[in-house]
């Protein structure tokens, strides 16, 4: 039985995923400041007095955010082109990665005041691992496919 899922869609589908969080990035950082004073208020945690750190933190963290899913989304442009295994992809994969590395260091700094903040640093500055290695071996895979395409 042929499958109805192949590449085509799943690109589709991840494009779709990046620009949706694109939508949710957006939404966080227009309601940053009702939404912090609402988990001030809602926590059970004595966080009186921290609002301004948790907007320093949103608004600092959307950069890279940012940064990532338009490198993501423009990653995922070339790959639906057909062009995979170029210099430029290496290139997204290494900006993704920084980004995570710097939204793990805010999250760092951030847990100086809230210490859940441990979990998002430990997160981002795995993935920024993972794809760092992905990104190492999509290098190995452009560089062998230069010698290939030189060799006659």
């Amino acid at each position: 039985m042929k499958s109805m899922w192949n590449g085509e869609k799943s690109i589709a589908l991840s494009k779709f995923c990046v620009l949706f969080f694109i939508g949710v990035l957006i939404a966080v950082v227009v309601s940053a400041p009702w939404l912090t004073h609402w988990f001030v208020d809602f926590s059970q945690a004595g966080l009186e007095g921290t609002n301004f750190f948790f907007l320093a933190t949103i608004y600092a963290g959307s950069i890279p955010a940012a940064y990532l899913l338009y490198n993501l989304l423009m990653l995922l442009r070339r790959i639906q082109a057909g062009q995979v295994f170029i210099a430029g992809n290496v290139e997204h994969l290494r900006r993704i990665s920084w980004s995570c590395f710097l939204g793990a260091g805010i999250a760092l700094v951030s847990v100086f005041y809230y210490l859940p903040w441990l979990f998002v640093f430990v997160a981002a500055a795995f993935m920024g691992l993972i794809v760092r290695v992905v990104k190492n071996v999509v290098a190995q895979a452009v560089a062998l496919q230069d010698e290939a395409d030189y060799t006659i």
